[in-house]
């Protein structure tokens, strides 16, 4: 699976364009920022790459030429050409570093976009469990599929070790949970938030 995603934002523009990194903060005093990669493929910015800056506001896009680029602390840090000072960088904090679509990698056979899995109905081996509504990325390995489904909100781990097979031509992921993880991930019921409530009184 490749990390390359739609972005988030109004519909017309998800699937038109991918985010490639986050602007987090500016990073020195010649109008460098640091960004949050959303993509795991090896050297995929190069010096004098054109990427598309999409502000927080969502108005519109700003054409940027990487004049230089380098690791730092977990985050990439970019030097645009004509990005020259702080106060320059600032107004590109929040942005989402994008390509249009069509530029994204090639993938070798097997590997899937996340953006492709947003939409599709995911599968527990025969049991429909929902819609992915969202992926998400923290501190762990795998990225949580955020699934939403007639018996409420899952957050499922997208791992290997669980994932049967992907068909983005017919919208489905099918996965082999381990028992009990839907349960564990299941929203609490009208008597268990009652009995909670008793509960906590209780304590006071």
């Amino acid at each position: 699976m490749k990390k390359e995603q739609a972005p988030s934002g109004p519909k017309e523009s998800v699937g038109e364009f991918i985010t490639l990194a986050r602007v987090v903060k500016t990073q020195g005093r010649h109008g460098e920022v640091a960004a949050e990669v959303q993509s795991d493929i090896p050297d995929r910015f190069t010096e004098g790459m054109k990427l598309l800056a999409l502000g927080k506001d969502q108005a519109g896009r700003r054409e940027l030429e990487i004049e230089g680029l380098w690791p730092h602390k977990g985050l990439l840090v970019f030097k645009f050409s004509g990005v020259d000072s702080m106060s320059e960088a600032e107004v590109l904090i929040g942005s989402e570093l994008q390509v249009p679509r069509e530029q994204r990698a090639r993938l070798e056979q097997g590997w899937t976009y996340v953006s492709d899995l947003i939409g599709c109905s995911l599968f527990d081996q025969n049991h429909e469990v929902g819609r992915i509504e969202d992926v998400q990325f923290g501190a762990g390995e795998a990225p949580l599929l955020i699934v939403t489904g007639p018996a409420g909100k899952f957050d499922i781990p997208f791992a290997e070790s669980y994932l049967e097979g992907v068909d983005i031509a017919q919208r489905q992921v099918r996965m082999n949970l381990p028992a009990g993880m839907l349960e564990i991930n299941a929203p609490m019921t009208a008597e268990e938030k009652q009995e909670q409530q008793v509960e906590r009184k209780k304590r006071h």
